[in-house]
């Protein structure tokens, strides 16, 4: 298997599926693929943020770009990464303070897979 099917593959495991779009690029351009993964693998490890943390983040900035696949990924990613009922729902208010209602709305998906 060449080295960005595995990376692609990777990424599905961790959001459900795999992005068409990222089968593009690792075609087009195995490099950019490289570097997209390595930001991945970044955001997803701790640092000077829990990794928790910059999940929560990424759910608010998809939920403001009004990405709804994305938001389910990054529900998933957060819940993966331990996010609480609790702090799912501070992440609601504030993609509603910043986005409003249809910052809300795009993540109806996103959150069925809150328990």
């Amino acid at each position: 298997m060449s080295e960005h099917k595995k990376i692609i593959e990777n990424i599905g495991k961790k959001i459900g599926f795999e992005p068409e779009v990222l089968h593009t690029i690792g075609e087009l351009d195995p490099e950019f693929l490289q570097a997209y993964h390595k930001c991945d693998k970044k955001m997803l490890t701790d640092g000077a943020l829990p990794a928790k943390m910059k999940a929560l983040m990424a759910l608010a900035v998809v939920a403001s770009q009004r990405c709804e696949a994305c938001t389910v990924s990054q529900m998933r990613n957060a819940m993966k990464q331990g996010a609480t009922k609790g702090e799912i729902m501070e992440t609601m208010e504030v993609i509603f303070l910043t986005s409003g209602a249809p910052g809300i709305a795009t993540c109806r998906d996103a959150l069925k897979l809150v328990k």
